[in-house]
Formats: C-alpha cells, sequence, structure tokens
C-alpha cells in the first residue's frame, strides 16, 4: 500500500507539471500571437519589426521591444519608441493582461486609441506621445488602477478631459499638453492626493481655475500655458506650498496678482501674456528659490519693486511689455546670477543705473522703448559676457563707451533713436563676434572710421540718419558675411567704393539722402541685391541694364540729375547726339584693337609647337559645367567650414598670408573657427575636365595617415583654381634649411661630391651598413628632389627605380657581411658624381622596377613599401648591407625635419609628376636618441 500511495503521488505530481507546461504554452503562444496582431495593425516602413515572425524556433521574448517576465514568460514591456511606425494601434493590444509598459512615442500613428487598451489591467506606464492620434480620451483608461503615468501630449486628440480620471488612484504624472482638448478643467482632478505632474499647455480649455487646486498637495508642476482660461489667480494660491513650477502665461487671466503668491517657494512663476493688473506685489521679493519670473505682457503699472534686488538666485527677469513707471532700482545690480534683464516697452524713467555694471553674468539687457535718459554707463563694459545690448527708442545723450571695446562676447549692439553724440568710436571694430549694429536716428558725427571693415562677423550695419561726413570706406570690403548695409540720411561724399563689389551675401544697400558723386558701375557685380536705393544723391553717368540691376525701379535712382537711365521720360534721351559720336570713336578704336588680338592670336598659332592633346577626345564630350566651390573635408579639424569662411578668413587669399612657394602652387596660412592654423595650398588647373580624377585621386591621398606625410585635410575645387589643405607645422620651411643656410648647403654638396658623405649621416647607419656607394646614391638622390626647377627633379617612376635598384633580393645572402651586388650591374663602390647619377636616372633600361602604375597615388605607396620592406630584418639585428637604405632615408627626411609629397595631381601625364621635399614647415623636433627605434616601427 505504501508504494502504490508513493506511486500515485507522483503521478499526480507528473501530472501538474504537464499541465503547467501545457498551460504555459498556451499562454506563451497566445501573447505571440497577440503581438503578431498588433503589427498588422502598424505600417512598418523602416521593417524595424522584420524579427517578429513565427518559426518553429521563433521566441517572441527576443523580438525587438519585447521584455518578458522571468517565471512566466509573459510580456510585460512593449517599447516600440520612435521607430517611425505607421498606422493604428491594434484593438488587441487588451489581451496583454500582464502588460506593465507601453511605450509608443515618437512614430506616426494615427486613429483612436482603443478602447480594448482599459483591458490591461496590469498597465502602470502608457506612453503615446508625439504621434497623430486622434479621437477621443477613452473613457476605459480610468480602469486601468495600477497606472501611474498617462502621457498623451502632442497628438490630435479632442473633446474634454474625462472626469473619471480621478478615479485612478495612483496617477502621478498625467501630460495632456499640445492637443486639441476642450471644456474646462474636471474638478474632482484636484483632489487626487497623490498627482504630481499636470501638464495641459496649448490646448483649448476655458473656464477659470478653481480654488481646490492647492487640494493637489503633491503636485509640484503645474502647467497651463496657452489655453483661453479666464477669471482671476486664486487668492488662496499661497497655499500650494508644493509648487515648483507654475505656469499660467498666454491665457485671459484678469485682475490683481495676489498679495500671497509670494508665499510660493516656486523656481518658475509665469505669468506673462494675460491681462493682470495692478502693482507688482513686493512680497515677490522673498521668494527665494525663484530662477525664472516673467510678468512680460501684461497691464502691470506702478514702479518696479526695489526688494527684487533680493533675488540672488534669479537668472532671468522679464518685466517688458507693461505699464511700469519710475526709475529702474539701483538694486538690481544685487541679482548676482541673473542672465536676462528685460524692461523694454514701459514708461520707465531715469538714468540707467551704473549699478548694473556689476552683473558679470549678464547675458542680454533691453531697456528698449521707454524714457530714460543721461548717458549710456561706461561700466556696463564691466559685463563682460554680456552677448545683447539695446537701448533703442530712449532719450540717451552723450557718447558711445570706448570701453565698450571689452565686451568681446557682444554680437547685438542697438543704441538707434536716441540723442547720442559725438563720433563713432574706432574702438568698436574690436568687437570681434559682432553680427548687428544699429547706431541709426541719432545725432553721431565726424567720418566712418575704416576699421569697422574688420567686423567680419557683421550681418546687418545701421548708421543711418546720422550726421556722418567723408567717405565710405573701401575697408567695407572685408565684411563678407555683410547682408544690409544703412548709410542714409547722412553727409556722406565722394565715390561709391568699387570694393563693395566684393560683398556677394549683401541683399539689402541704402545710400539714398547723401552727398556721394560718381557713377553706380561699382555695383553691378553685386548680384546679390535685392535691394538697392541711391536716390537723392549726386551721382551720375549712365545705370547699368546688366546683372540685376534691371530688377530695381526708378524710384531707387531718381533725385541724380546727372544720372541717366533707359526707363521712359529720363534726360538721358535728351544727349542722344553727344552719345552717338562718343560711341562711334569707341567702336573705331575697339575695332582697332580688336584686328591688332586677332592678328597676334594667328602669329603664335602659327609658330607655336605642335604638342599633343592633354586628354583624349572622348574626355571632352561632355562640358564641365562649374558651381560654386565647394569644400570637401577629410578631417573633422575641417567641420563647420565652408568655402567662404577660408575666403573670409585669409581675405581671398590675401599675400600676407603666404608662408611659401612650390613650383605650380602658393602655400598660405589660414586659421580656422577652432583656432587651429592649416595650410593652403593654391594650385591653379587649366584642365577642367580632370575634375573627378582629381577629386578621386585626393580622397585617396587623404586617407593616408603617417608621420612623415603631410596629412591632407580638406580639399575645394573651382574652375580656375584648386584648393588643397594641410596639417600646419611651425618653424620654416626645407627650403629655408637647404638655401637659406648657404654654408650647411655647400657643405652637404660637398661632402656628396667626396667620400665624406658618411660624415653627414648619423653613427647608428654604421651598424647596418658601410657601403659608402649605396649610401652616397641615396644621398644624391635626395639633393636632387631639392632643386628649385622642377624640370631638374626625378620623377616618381625615376625615384623608384634607384630603390627598386638597391632593395633587399627575396633569398636571403648566404654572407651577410657581404654587399649584395645592385641588380643590372650597378656596383655601391663605384658610383658618379650626383649630378652624372640623374643621367643615370634618365636610362630607364639601367633599372629595374618590378611594378608601374599610372596613379600617383599609388607611387607614392610603392615608394613607402619600397623603403619599409626591410624593417624585420632590422629588428632582427641582422646585418644585412642594405638595411640602411630604409632607416637612412626616413632618417634623412625627419633629421633634417623634412616631409615629403606627391604635387602636380591635376598633370595631363601622371608618369611625368615631379616628387619633391616641399617647402612647408619642419615637422616637430625629433629625440635622436630613440630615433631608430621609432624608425623600425614605422608602419607605411
Amino acid at each position: 500500500m505504501a508504494v502504490f500511495a508513493a506511486f500515485k503521488l507522483e503521478f499526480i505530481n507528473i501530472i501538474m507539471l504537464l499541465g503547467f507546461l501545457l498551460f504555459f504554452s498556451f499562454v506563451k503562444s497566445d501573447d505571440g500571437v497577440t503581438l503578431l496582431e498588433i503589427k498588422k495593425s502598424f505600417r512598418d516602413v523602416d521593417n524595424v519589426l522584420y524579427d517578429w515572425t513565427i518559426s518553429p524556433s521563433s521566441d517572441f521574448c527576443v523580438w525587438r521591444g519585447i521584455t518578458c517576465d522571468d517565471v512566466n514568460f509573459n510580456v510585460v514591456a512593449l517599447n516600440l519608441s520612435n521607430m517611425n511606425l505607421a498606422g493604428e494601434i491594434s484593438p488587441a493590444i487588451g489581451n496583454l493582461k500582464a502588460l506593465i509598459t507601453l511605450d509608443f512615442k515618437g512614430n506616426r500613428l494615427s486613429g483612436q486609441i482603443p478602447d480594448e487598451i482599459g483591458d490591461c489591467s496590469s498597465l502602470e506606464s502608457l506612453d503615446l506621445s508625439l504621434n497623430d492620434i486622434s479621437g477621443d480620451i477613452p473613457f476605459s483608461i480610468s480602469k486601468l488602477k495600477q497606472l501611474e503615468m498617462l502621457v498623451l501630449k502632442t497628438n490630435q486628440l479632442i473633446g474634454p478631459i474625462p472626469s473619471t480620471l480621478s478615479q485612478i488612484p495612483n496617477l502621478k504624472i498625467l501630460d495632456l499638453a499640445q492637443n486639441k482638448l476642450s471644456g474646462e478643467i474636471p474638478r474632482l482632478i484636484y483632489w487626487n492626493e497623490v498627482l504630481q505632474f499636470l501638464g495641459l499647455r496649448e490646448n483649448n480649455l476655458v473656464g477659470t481655475l478653481s480654488p481646490d487646486i492647492c487640494q493637489l498637495t503633491g503636485l509640484w508642476y503645474f502647467d497651463v500655458r496657452n489655453n483661453s482660461l479666464t477669471g482671476t489667480i486664486p487668492d488662496n494660491i499661497g497655499n500650494c506650498t508644493a509648487f515648483q513650477v507654475l505656469d499660467l502665461s498666454y491665457n485671459q487671466l484678469t485682475g490683481e496678482i495676489p498679495f500671497n503668491i509670494g508665499f510660493l517657494q516656486v523656481a518658475t512663476l509665469s505669468l506673462q501674456g494675460n491681462q493682470l493688473s495692478g502693482n507688482i506685489p513686493s512680497v515677490i521679493g522673498l521668494m527665494q528659490a525663484l530662477a525664472v519670473l516673467d510678468l512680460s505682457f501684461n497691464n502691470l503699472s506702478g514702479s518696479i519693486p526695489p526688494v527684487l534686488g533680493n533675488l540672488s538666485y534669479t537668472e532671468k527677469l522679464y518685466l517688458h511689455s507693461n505699464k511700469l513707471k519710475g526709475a529702474i532700482p539701483p538694486e538690481l545690480g544685487n541679482m548676482s546670477k541673473l542672465h536676462y534683464l528685460e524692461l523694454s516697452n514701459n514708461l520707465l524713467t531715469g538714468q540707467i543705473p551704473p549699478e548694473l555694471g556689476k552683473l558679470t553674468d549678464l547675458y542680454d539687457l533691453n531697456v528698449a522703448q521707454n524714457q530714460l535718459e543721461g548717458p549710456i554707463p561706461a561700466n556696463l563694459s564691466s559685463c563682460t559676457n554680456l552677448n545683447s545690448l539695446n537701448v533703442h527708442g530712449n532719450k540717451l545723450n552723450g557718447t558711445i563707451p570706448p570701453a565698450f571695446q571689452r565686451l568681446e562676447s557682444m554680437t547685438s549692439l542697438n543704441l538707434s533713436s536716441n540723442n547720442i553724440q559725438g563720433p563713432i568710436p574706432i574702438e568698436l571694430s574690436k568687437i570681434g563676434n559682432l553680427d548687428n549694429l544699429d547706431l541709426s536716428n541719432n545725432k553721431i558725427s565726424g567720418t566712418i572710421p575704416p576699421p569697422l571693415g574688420d567686423l567680419e562677423h557683421l550681418l546687418k550695419m545701421n548708421l543711418s540718419r546720422n550726421n556722418l561726413t567723408g567717405n565710405i570706406p573701401g575697408e567695407f570690403s572685408n565684411l563678407r558675411s555683410v547682408m544690409e548695409i544703412d548709410l542714409s540720411s547722412n553727409h556722406l561724399s565722394g565715390l561709391i567704393p568699387q570694393e563693395l563689389s566684393q560683398l556677394q551675401n549683401m541683399f539689402s544697400l541704402r545710400l539714398e539722402n547723401n552727398d556721394l558723386s560718381g557713377d553706380v558701375t561699382s555695383l553691378m557685380n553685386c548680384l546679390s541685391l535685392t535691394l538697392l536705393n541711391v536716390s537723392y544723391n549726386n551721382l551720375a553717368g549712365h545705370v547699368p541694364t546688366s546683372n540685376n540691376f534691371s530688377r530695381f525701379s526708378p524710384d531707387s535712382f531718381i533725385g541724380n540729375p546727372g544720372l541717366c537711365g533707359y526707363w521712359p521720360n529720363h534726360p538721358c534721351h535728351e544727349s542722344r547726339s553727344t552719345e552717338r559720336v562718343t560711341i562711334s570713336k569707341a567702336a573705331i578704336l575697339g575695332i582697332a584693337l580688336g584686328a591688332l588680338v586677332i592678328l597676334l592670336m594667328i602669329l603664335v598659332a602659327v609658330c607655336r609647337p605642335q604638342n599633343p592633346k592633354p586628354f583624349p577626345d572622348e574626355s571632352l564630350d561632355k562640358q564641365v559645367t562649374y558651381k560654386k566651390p565647394k569644400l570637401v573635408m577629410l578631417h573633422m579639424n575641417m567641420a563647420l567650414h565652408v568655402y567662404d569662411d577660408i575666403m573670409r578668413m585669409t581675405e581671398n587669399l590675401s599675400d600676407k598670408y603666404i608662408i611659401g612657394y612650390g613650383a605650380s602652387s602658393t602655400v598660405y596660412k589660414c586659421v580656422l573657427k577652432n583656432c587651429k592654423p592649416v595650410a593652403v595650398k593654391r594650385i591653379c588647373t587649366h584642365y577642367p575636365q580632370c575634375l573627378k580624377a582629381f577629386e578621386t585621386e585626393l580622397e585617396t591621398i587623404g586617407s593616408i595617415k603617417h608621420r612623415n606625410l603631410v596629412s591632407l585635410q580638406g580639399y575645394s575645387l573651382s574652375s580656375s583654381e584648386n584648393l588643397l589643405f594641410y596639417d600646419y607645422m611651425e618653424n620654416g620651411s626645407l627650403w629655408d634649411l637647404l638655401h637659406g643656410n648657404f654654408l650647411y648647403f655647400i657643405t652637404i654638396l660637398s661632402k656628396a661630391a667626396n667620400n665624406a658623405v658618411m660624415e653627414t649621416v648619423d653613427p647608428e647607419i654604421t651598424e647596418t651598413c658601410k657601403d659608402l656607394g649605396a649610401v652616397k646614391k641615396v644621398f644624391q638622390l635626395a639633393l636632387l628632389c631639392t632643386k628649385r626647377q622642377p624640370t631638374d627633379r626625378p620623377t616618381m617612376h625615376e625615384i623608384m627605380r634607384v630603390l627598386g635598384s638597391l632593395v633587399l633580393q627575396d633569398t636571403p645572402p648566404k654572407h651577410p657581411t657581404v654587399p649584395n651586388p645592385l641588380p643590372n650591374g650597378l656596383s655601391c663602390a663605384k658610383v658618379p658624381c650626383y649630378m652624372d647619377e640623374y643621367a643615370n636616372l634618365k636610362t630607364s633600361h639601367m633599372l629595374n622596377c618590378s611594378v608601374m602604375s599610372t596613379s600617383d597615388t599609388q607611387l607614392f605607396l610603392k615608394f613607402g613599401e619600397v623603403i619599409s620592406q626591410n624593417s624585420e630584418a632590422r629588428k632582427s639585428r641582422d646585418p644585412q648591407p642594405n638595411i640602411w637604405l630604409r632607416n637612412h632615408l626616413i632618417l634623412v627626411l625627419e633629421y633634417h625635419r623634412l616631409r615629403l609629397e606627391v604635387v602636380d595631381p591635376l598633370s595631363t601625364n601622371n608618369l611625368t609628376s615631379r616628387a619633391k621635399v616641399t617647402p612647408f614647415p619642419r615637422s616637430p623636433t625629433v629625440n635622436h636618441e630613440n630615433f631608430q627605434d621609432q624608425v623600425s616601427s614605422i608602419d607605411l
């Protein structure tokens, strides 16, 4: 019986286990089917749910976005956020009974929220934000008793907020912002004691704010911004002691700000954009935790309470667009953390307090459109972080403080519409980051300082309606970024500078009501101009019809008696006979000059030697059309730069930035926006058909990384010239080293011409080679590469042939101490002088190179391969005779701080591209003691 009872118990256990397994299998497969049903309702345009498929080996718990529990393997989390999914939410979602987290935010889902979502009884977090979901908020959500977070913001939801949401006992976060919800805020929501976050901004909510708002004892974030709420702010608002953010802005609230609002310890108080009236309660000065106070765009009156100066942690104070009166309290200078002070569009009087100069962290100061008087305090220059200063539309007098040159961070300076006198301080030209300068409508006199042209970041300059005299500075041509210039209504004279034609970004130029003379032809090349006004000056001559001048109406040129145009009823037609005589003389002269030019061209064509075409005919089949030069970046150092930036930084590749010359190029120094210099190599090209090939080759060169090579950081292509951007290295150039010190160069030549060449070589080289002839051959080869004339230098092929003759044979020698004979009968013991060596280089049959390519890039790589072929032998200290080759040639380059480069990449015959050591800056000084180990570790 005992055995039978034990057997029966075991049998029952097995049955229960099988039942559990069957149940588990049923539940698991049921969730998998549900997920596939949910997928059917989506439009997976990016195929992000590619692994959601049924197969014998599939396990939905490892599908993307799925999380299962570790016990029953039920789906507990479904996260498909930011996957660009379209379609709708399937009603099958309600079958996921164990689901705790559902996150579909950041997709393109549409349709309505299914009522079946209320069947997910375990759901604690629901986020459907940032979609296009429409319809009402389903009442079934109120069945989710475990729900703690409900985020439905930024959708197209309509209808009222369900009052049944108050029945969710654990709801802590409710965010319904940026929808189209209407109706009033349900008062029952205010009785949810656990609610912490209530976001209702940018809806169509109406009604008033209930006094029950303070029943939300746990609420710290309350935001009803940009709705249509009316009424007053509840008098008991000060009892909402848990509030940290209170945003009631942009509604239709009226009345005064309650006095007890000062009892709040909020960090942000935003009441702007309402119809609040009365005074600013002084008690607000006791809100020590306040970081942002925004009372702008209301009807507040009275004065600014001086007690606001106690808000030592406030960073933003916005009181603009009210009806505030009185003086600006000097106590505001005690707000040591203040970044933004906006007091514009009020009725403030008095002077700008000098105490504001103590606000060293101030970023924006705006007191425009008030009735302030007196001078601009010079000690505002102590606000060294000031980015914007706007005092427009006051009654300020005095002069512009020269101390403003200390405001190096300033980007916008607006002193317009005041009574400021005196000249424009030349010191303003030192505010290097300035992009907006407005001094218009003052009484400023004197001339325009030419150094204002140094404001290279300036976008808008307005000096109109002053008493300025003198000429328009030609230095304005340096304002390469400027878009608007207004010098109208002054007393400027002289010609319109020809240099203004260089301002290719300028779309507005106003010079009317001055005393300018000359003509307007200097503006013909300002192709970006859309607004031009030169009326009421003393201009003369013809108004051009070319380029964009035909776009400007006659009103742009009226008031200039001597200015002639081609519009009807213009005085130009009266002088037609004189014009005909002038044109006739010009035509005769033009015909004579044209005939002479044609004759010269015929003579040149006859006398010109017949050279083969540099390009095959098929390369000319397609005409190359050049657009604006583009900058191709091969290194992050060039990021955020465009072609115009390089031109602006180098003043159109001005001669003062030149650091060296090459056989076919000029090298400039350019300091980038990140303050790092680069070397800009300017190469002129006459073969635009090679543009694509040149791009491909440069991208290949740019990928080569080696410490003995100057890194290519980028390049720029145009129809007339190409720019290469290399690393900039300090301390001069190779030409300075070899030819600047004449005695040193003569010493090298003399030692190379006799048997004392080993004296110029590092003593460690003698450990691996004592063959004077072989050392001399490489030394002579290096000297040939430094010849001034490109035609005197060997080609890459010729260099490879010499180096190829010195490479170790594949079979190592039996006697390492005996030098290997060179191929084709060349001996290291008997080597001609280095001038005769060049003749040998030209004899191609005497030397061999196993691989010859027509690409300079491949030649360069082969050159490195030949040099580094013996690295393993060097590491093993095997004294084979030609080990010195790799070490010594690199040593010559590194020891003399040289850089090797392939030049003339646009050459029509790459086989004749010249190899040279370019006059680039030197590499850093080498630690000579451990240089041999560094050489042996080089990986070409």
